[in-house]
């Protein structure tokens, strides 16, 4: 029975379960922020959004270690850049206009943080993520009492 979890791919799915819970609680910590603040995009919204990214990495990863370098070009910046575009339009969808102004900007910007932070999960960057949390916890509740 040990050899079937010492086989190395049930090694690399354990840490890809890792990197995708670590995304999911990441990512749900500014979603509870949101949440608790009654905004549109919550706790569900940011664990998917952060969710969603930590996959694309991790598909990355497995499409640059299979792709023959020789032949093929591999270029993970094109993921990175269509996981942000494809995060920046849901984040657009919770930034609204009524009556001349403009609301869920925070909201849209936590969204795309998650993005980012599912981003570094899916690569493995755990103290990245955390400390981008922080910081982004940080900011949500210290510039709101400057703002009042």
């Amino acid at each position: 029975m040990s050899e079937i979890f010492a086989s190395p791919d049930l090694q690399t799915a354990a840490v890809q379960l890792v990197r995708l819970l670590a995304a999911l609680l990441c990512s749900g910590a500014i979603g509870f922020e949101r949440e608790w603040r009654h905004h549109s995009a919550g706790l569900r919204t940011h664990m998917l959004v952060g969710v969603g990214a930590c996959l694309f990495t991790l598909l990355m990863t497995i499409l640059i270690g299979s792709v023959d370098a020789d032949r093929i070009r591999s270029d993970p910046l094109r993921v990175v850049e269509a996981v942000t575009s494809g995060v920046a339009f849901l984040a657009a969808g919770a930034i609204i206009q009524s009556r001349g102004k403009v609301h869920g900007l925070t909201t849209g910007a936590s969204l795309w943080l998650a993005g980012a932070i599912g981003l570094a999960c899916g690569l493995g960057e755990y103290i990245l993520a955390i400390l981008a949390v922080i910081v982004t916890l940080l900011v949500l509740a210290i510039v709101r009492l400057f703002e009042r």
